[in-house]
């Protein structure tokens, strides 16, 4: 009796492990409307295409796999917010990634922050995995901005760097920031906490992966910071009336599985 009892949590196991690895191929298309009706591009929507924690250890999409899922949607602008590995071995693989994400011939280029696997990486390693970025056709910004004009208005891209591993400068990052629409890219969305009166307008963010897994909560997310506390691990927010977006991340970190989230893919909408 123990043996089968013994057997047949083995199989429930089983199924459920199974069941949580199929669901990191299971990649959610979300679609966000937020409104700014100054800034336009050629009469539309600035629209933006925002990809998180891809996590080139504990990926389940391949490189064409990503194309067809994006290819299909105008792309004016790609904003990488962080996680893209933590191991050196990973870097050449990221080469491919990049190489799709350019092929949706972004009209106003491709942005990337670092987040805390990144700087997992020491000294010439994390030199390669930013030159590989930038290689590939990415702006990198660490406490930077880059500004671009669209319409005739200013749209300052804001990169501030990763909050947890305490590299992020938010007065350095917007030092000489004109006036504008100030789009912030950085990977821990805990930032945002310290930016009640430093002006935004939309802010692109990832880190917690939704939980990865997310039943029936996401207790180990607790050490993360505050915003899980206040119970915000994903989608859509906004704190002192100002919109912030957490991803809930394309990859997996530690073991490779979702339960109770999706890996997410995210087409943001400036309107």
């Amino acid at each position: 009796m123990f043996l089968f009892f013994i057997l047949t949590l083995s199989v429930i196991f089983t199924f459920i492990l199974f069941s949580a690895y199929k669901n990191t191929k299971k990649v959610t298309i979300n679609k966000i409307s937020v409104a700014r009706p100054n800034i336009t591009v050629s009469g539309d929507n600035l629209r933006i295409l925002h990809l998180s924690d891809m996590h080139l250890e504990n990926i389940s999409i391949n490189p064409a796999e990503l194309y067809a899922m994006i290819s299909k949607q105008p792309v004016d602008l790609i904003a990488l917010t962080g996680d893209f590995l933590d191991r050196k071995r990973s870097i050449p693989k990221l080469a491919a990634y990049l190489e799709v994400l350019k092929n949706t011939n972004p009209k106003y280029g491709m942005y990337a922050v670092f987040g805390n696997h990144d700087y997992v990486l020491k000294g010439k390693n994390f030199e390669s995995l930013k030159k590989t970025l930038e290689k590939n056709g990415c702006i990198t910004l660490q406490n930077e901005h880059v500004t671009i004009q669209i319409n005739e208005q200013n749209l300052n891209i804001i990169g501030i760097d990763n909050h947890s591993t305490k590299h992020s400068d938010v007065k350095k990052a917007y030092k000489g920031v004109p006036d504008g629409y100030n789009l912030v890219l950085t990977h821990d969305p805990n930032v945002v906490l310290e930016m009640e009166n430093v002006p935004f307008d939309y802010l692109l963010s990832g880190h917690f992966h939704g939980g990865q897994i997310h039943w029936p909560r996401p207790y180990h997310l607790i050490k993360m910071g505050k915003l899980v506390r206040m119970k915000m691990v994903k989608g859509l927010h906004y704190h002192g009336g100002k919109p912030f977006y957490i991803s809930e991340g394309l990859g997996q970190t530690g073991v490779n599985i979702r339960i109770g989230s999706r890996p997410e893919i995210t087409f943001h909408e400036i309107s």
